[in-house]
């Protein structure tokens, strides 16, 4: 074999392993980047549950420090973290906090969510994605769970099951993240 027809069954075999590359990446790429503590939040779109919803997505929030809450109403464990939610919202919502919490529940549920929101006198944002595309592209496993966002997009904490949202813990991770500089 010539170094001139070597060099060709190189380049397609270089071509190939390439193509291969891609067409692996389309169907497993949601495995490959990993939503976690380190990586960017990815974009969601939602609606507000008003009786004009309107739509909303990560972008109305970037340069806010956030803690997205992916929840539902037939959730026990979403039950049990809403109030240390509302406490956390009321104490460190003035200061720049954004809690964003984005319903899963199915289409039409939106009089059963501002049930849910009265009952629990929540004051923070809650969304509604129906179809549950922010499940997929947070990759959760169940509900709650929960991501506190930097104000540079990055997920500091991420959270599967309920939490207690007022803790020293808590507290103390929002107040560091509220005190970075704007990016």
């Amino acid at each position: 074999m010539t170094a001139r027809q070597q060099w060709s069954v190189l380049g397609v075999t270089v071509a190939g392993l390439g193509l291969l590359f891609l067409i692996a990446n389309h169907f497993v790429g949601r495995e490959l980047s990993l939503v976690t503590i380190g990586s960017r939040a990815p974009d969601f779109r939602a609606e507000t549950v008003a009786a004009r919803p309107e739509p909303k997505n990560f972008a109305a929030y970037r340069g806010s420090v956030v803690l997205l809450n992916i929840w539902a109403t037939w959730c026990a464990p979403c039950r049990v973290e809403m109030p240390s939610l509302e406490t956390l919202q009321g104490g460190f919502g003035p200061g720049g906090l954004r809690i964003v919490a984005v319903s899963i529940d199915s289409a039409g549920s939106d009089s059963t969510i501002r049930a849910f929101v009265r009952q629990y006198g929540l004051t923070f944002e809650i969304l509604h994605d129906p179809s549950g595309r922010i499940q997929d592209l947070y990759q959760t496993t169940g509900v709650p769970e929960t991501f506190v966002i930097a104000r540079d997009g990055v997920i500091r904490k991420k959270v599967i099951g309920a939490d207690d949202w007022a803790s020293e813990g808590n507290r103390s991770l929002i107040a560091q993240l509220l005190r970075e500089p704007r990016s």
